[in-house]
């Protein structure tokens, strides 16, 4: 039986390049593969890609693969010496015109042109994540006159953030664009859109995805200030959000965040999306074997808010223990959902529900949980009716049997589900679930009287079908009450 709910993303990288390093992981928990668009050429790409589906065909597990744009990261160009040391108090210019490689301790290129028409005096520029602080003085012309707030040391192409958000560079570069297609390409199951602002913006990523021949899930990275006050917006328009702490709590201030990660996962979870927290969350074991306390308290905090997945970015694709940090995030998040908080819902028990395969899949939910079900098995093609499902907090392992390899890999990110292949569909009621048991029993997913809910639709292999619900006994042997 499965002993992890939470899902774990993980970046690929070079540290992960060795198919043996990938395999391991993937033995030790990985269920999402991300590649980061922001490192890395295009044929790079292609062969982590190819080398993940090798591996998870050799492991026989399907793994997910996110694909993640750049997006328009406003960053400084670069200084002619790599780096400058600014002092607090010290006078600097943000000058749209200086040419790309001539920055010095006086001032510096900046990638986004246009940004000298989005701020004014008064405003609070920070840059590589805060850890230098600007307060614009004038824009003269090009130029973007400021005074340094916090000094330190400043090098080539950092990024550039507004406190408070507002900054108007468009949603998709040319860069993304040529990405999008290399998503569709690479048959990815998620596509994550940097920096949005609102629902027109996951629209027309959907698009360009959709005209690509791309069939993935959009999901919408969570880093904007603005897209806080656009939240609904965003979630009716993506398959799935990530909260994005890096630039989020720049732009909104890391003391906000805390709070802001709890209302956005709830709010996620309740209009029926998928979430994932990232960023920093196992920073440390890029370099160390074992994680610090305050990982171990972040990573177990965000399962117990009820995020689907938590994600490593560095730690895997660059860190000296890829296998070691996955080994601990899946402890940390298996040690977490046994606390009774993460196994407890009352997710939508006043709603009314608009769709058959709706109700029947929080029925389920229901049913399992109040009547001492081992498993939940659903007969699905797209994997709706399971997301549903993962909606309601359980410890109970709801099981997608697919005959597409596509939904196999769509449904490794949503939070107790667990893919598993099953080609039986052409088939009357009693064959299917008959061979449902089957193929979880030899799987060793289920045991001789074990008590388990079976859900499918009465023309099997139709998407949206799902209107039964059956509650059966594996071997068949009678129980008082059944």
């Amino acid at each position: 039986m499965p002993v992890r709910r939470t899902k774990i993303v993980a970046t690929l990288g070079p540290s992960t390049d060795d198919p043996a390093v990938l395999q391991s992981m993937i033995e030790k928990g990985l269920n999402v593969a991300r590649l980061n668009f922001s490192h890395g050429s295009a044929d790079e790409h292609r062969a982590r890609a190819m080398r993940l589906r090798e591996c998870a065909e050799r492991a026989a597990t399907p793994v997910g693969l996110l694909a993640d744009l750049q997006g328009p990261k406003i960053r400084i160009e670069r200084f002619a010496d790599n780096a400058i040391e600014l002092a607090a108090g010290a006078n600097f210019i943000l000058d749209a015109a200086c040419a790309r490689d001539a920055g010095s301790g006086e001032r510096v290129g900046i990638t986004y042109k246009e940004l000298p028409g989005d701020v004014s005096a008064g405003d609070v520029l920070l840059l590589d994540d805060g850890r230098v602080i600007l307060r614009v003085q004038e824009v003269a012309g090009t130029e973007i006159h400021t005074q340094v707030l916090v000094g330190g040391e400043l090098s080539n192409s950092k990024g550039i953030n507004r406190r408070g958000g507002g900054l108007t560079a468009p949603i998709l570069t040319d860069k993304d664009r040529a990405d999008i297609k290399l998503a569709a390409e690479l048959e990815a199951d998620y596509l994550a859109v940097s920096f949005p602002r609102n629902g027109a913006d996951i629209e027309q990523a959907r698009g360009l995805l959709r005209e690509a021949g791309g069939h993935g899930g959009i999901c919408a990275k969570i880093e904007r200030a603005e897209a806080l006050q656009a939240i609904d917006d965003i979630l009716a328009t993506s398959d799935a959000i990530m909260i994005a702490r890096g630039d989020l709590g720049v732009e909104i201030g890391d003391a906000e965040l805390p709070a802001v990660q709890k209302r956005l996962i709830d709010a996620t979870r309740s209009a029926n999306r998928v979430v994932i927290t990232a960023t920093q969350m196992m920073e440390s074991m890029i370099e160390n074997q074992i994680p610090t306390r305050a990982e171990v308290f972040d990573v177990a905090n965000a399962v117990l808010d009820g995020t689907d997945a938590v994600m490593l970015s560095a730690e895997t694709a660059t860190g000296h223990h890829p296998v070691r940090v996955i080994e601990s995030m899946g402890r940390v998040c298996a040690a977490a959902e046994r606390h009774r908080k993460a196994s407890v819902s009352r997710h939508r028990l006043d709603s009314h529900f608009e769709r058959t395969d709706e109700a029947i899949a929080m029925a389920s939910m229901y049913a399992a949980n109040h009547l001492g079900v081992r498993a939940i098995a659903s007969l699905t093609e797209s994997g709706a009716t399971v997301l549903w499902m993962s909606r309601i907090s359980s410890g109970i392992p709801i099981y997608a049997l697919t005959r597409h390899r596509r939904t196999q890999r769509k449904v490794t990110l949503y939070r107790g589900v667990y893919p598993v292949s099953f080609e039986e569909v052409q088939t009357d009621h009693v064959t299917a679930n008959r061979r449902a048991i089957e193929v979880l029993t030899e799987q060793h997913m289920l045991e001789e009287g074990d008590r388990v809910i079976i859900t499918m639709g009465d023309t099997m292999g139709v998407d949206g079908g799902t209107n039964v619900m059956k509650i059966i006994r594996v071997g068949g042997r009678a129980m008082p009450g059944d």
